[in-house]
């Protein structure tokens, strides 16, 4: 005789009555010795079944977050090697800056000393005739320079830098040539033998500028030196005190 079931018997048992049943299940197991071997599988069986989908959940969860801070770690670790970097760079860029500003005040201090370097008119010679010494000789009534042994043709050199504002003819002076020096003084050089320089011409410390003669007023073959506060007669300033000042010794 067939028997017909009703639609719907054969459904899954709840929860509740499948837990009952596994609780008798695994007590009669245990009686007989066999829990170690079935019931762990079973209820892994039935707790993988019966997942609310939490544990996958925690799981993807925790990857994220690692994820997550694995690349917050790597940004931070960039930022701050790009932090070091740019500190890197701007300390270069200012030691750079330094040592071209103290370069640039080295050259300026080399230029400034080069410009203010001085030598004697004549080199190896020695003052024959002092500052304002009197004398018939002299239309002022006293020497307004001071006179340095020298034979004739021999280099007269430019004290310092300068421009050369008078190079010709002068009077009682010979053949002379006037230089404005770079402080604003004048140097004036007479009685040359030749004029190696022109009007306007710059000079350079040491650099010849004539030869020393006879030519003027003159009992024979010398250079007269004068230092000047302007280019004319009678402004002069003793010019054994002016090359000293300018570190010449004479």
């Amino acid at each position: 005789m067939a028997f017909m079931c009703a639609p719907g018997k054969h459904r899954r048992p709840g929860r509740m009555k499948r837990t009952s049943a596994q609780a008798a299940g695994i007590a009669a197991l245990t009686t007989t010795g066999v829990m170690g071997t079935l019931a762990a599988p079973a209820l892994a069986a039935e707790n993988s079944v019966e997942q609310t989908g939490l544990t996958p959940v925690i799981t993807i969860g925790d990857w994220v977050a690692e994820q997550i801070g694995a690349q917050a770690a790597a940004q931070k670790q960039a930022a701050e090697q790009k932090a070091a970097e740019e500190a890197a760079r701007k300390k270069a860029a200012e030691k750079a800056k330094k040592e071209r500003e103290a370069k640039a005040r080295a050259a300026r201090e080399a230029e400034r000393k080069r410009l203010n370097t001085f030598v004697a008119p004549i080199s190896h010679s020695y003052v024959s005739t002092g500052y304002l010494s009197g004398g018939s000789l002299w239309s002022s009534g006293s020497h307004t320079g001071i006179d340095f042994h020298a034979a004739s043709g021999t280099s007269v050199h430019a004290v310092g830098y300068g421009t050369v504002v008078e190079a010709g003819w002068g009077g009682a002076y010979g053949n002379q040539v006037v230089i404005r020096m770079n402080d604003g003084t004048y140097t004036q050089y007479g009685h040359l033998s030749s004029i190696g320089v022109s009007v306007g011409q710059k000079v350079t410390t040491g650099e010849r500028i004539g030869l020393s003669g006879a030519t003027g007023n003159v009992t024979g073959p010398h250079l007269h030196f004068e230092a000047r506060t302007t280019a004319e007669y009678g402004s002069d300033i003793d010019p054994v005190a002016y090359l000293r000042k300018h570190g010449v010794n004479i």
